[in-house]
């Protein structure tokens, strides 16, 4: 019988699985209402330099519960651990504690679980209050972008070393700059090229050299820069936006048989839509990803707050009905 990990590791390589198409969500924040627990980025660590070894330790295995119990729940077969403390949204700043969660996570879980943490440097869709520094930049100091992403690369690399340092904590990364809006691209083919492309090869053939899986995240319409993606060699592509128009089943036509695919269900109709849609949506869904294997059921974003449980918990029960290898 294999973990939840070894098959999460066969969908990535495009093998042949039987039983369950494997699951995850990128984050499911809804831990308070499932399982009790605060989901570890809603906790404000901003005393942690002060607690006691005891009190670091009780948070740990707190956190690591939460993460857990949810994967037990809705039978995910992979986990993304977000440290905290570290700032959201960015790649850990405190290799210790990032250790520390890993850590916890195998000693409560063994090896039942995949691993994974962020650990992208490339830049991506800047912030209103920065669009137009960060857009005139590229074109009168694209130098300073080119550094700035150096660094970012550098940092990233010494995080997968220090990970390397400690086999068995970790199986991959999760590598979630957002490039897209839902009409576009935030860069055109040629800024990605210059950019974007070299440093995701870089840092993708890295985390390959030293064992590790990767899944690149964008939201959006990915679809005119997905092929640039592709060749930079991720082992998986998600979330395929549907509301950014990504057909999965194009998706998979072009490039099914080269990357992993993982996601699709539609984020919109789980929040507006009605019952009736959102379960056609997963059908659709395991209809397009699942022949072929290599393809991974999740949602095309994230469970986020605010998002009613029995719509989550509908979506997984129609999964785990259905969503199965003969």
């Amino acid at each position: 019988m294999m973990t939840p990990r070894e098959r999460f590791i066969k969908a990535l390589r495009r093998e042949p699985i039987q039983g369950h198409v494997p699951h995850f969500e990128l984050v499911m924040f809804l831990t308070m209402e499932a399982i009790g627990r605060i989901h570890p980025l809603h906790r404000d660590y901003s005393q942690w330099y002060q607690m006691s070894a005891a009190e670091r330790r009780l948070h740990l295995v707190d956190m690591a519960k939460a993460y857990i119990e949810t994967a037990e729940k809705y039978h995910h077969s992979a986990i993304f651990v977000h440290p905290n403390p570290g700032p959201n949204g960015e790649m850990p700043d405190d290799i210790e504690s990032t250790r520390a969660i890993l850590e916890t996570i195998r000693e409560l879980s063994g090896d039942k679980f995949f691993l994974m943490i962020h650990g992208d440097p490339t830049y991506p869709i800047p912030t209103g209050d920065t669009m137009m520094e960060f857009s005139t930049m590229m074109y009168e100091e694209p130098e300073k972008i080119h550094d700035g992403t150096k660094r970012k690369v550098e940092f990233a690399q010494k995080l997968c070393d220090e990970m390397h340092r400690h086999p068995g904590l970790l199986d991959g990364w999760a590598l979630c700059s957002d490039y897209c809006f839902n009409v576009n691209p935030f860069y055109s083919r040629d800024m990605f090229a210059e950019f974007v492309q070299p440093y995701l090869k870089e840092i993708l053939d890295y985390y390959r050299a030293n064992g590790y899986y990767s899944i690149k995240h964008t939201d959006g319409n990915v679809m005119p820069i997905l092929d640039m993606i592709v060749d930079c060699g991720p082992d998986a592509v998600h979330s395929l936006d549907p509301q950014g128009g990504v057909d999965l089943a194009e998706a998979k036509r072009l490039y099914g048989d080269r990357v992993c695919l993982i996601g699709n269900v539609n984020c919109g109709l789980m929040q507006t839509g009605t019952e009736e849609e959102l379960v056609e949506d997963v059908r659709r869904a395991l209809r397009q990803g699942m022949p072929g294997y290599g393809y991974i059921f999740s949602t095309s974003n994230c469970a986020f707050t605010g998002l009613e449980l029995k719509r989550y918990e509908l979506m997984n029960r129609i999964w785990w009905e259905e969503g199965i290898y003969q």
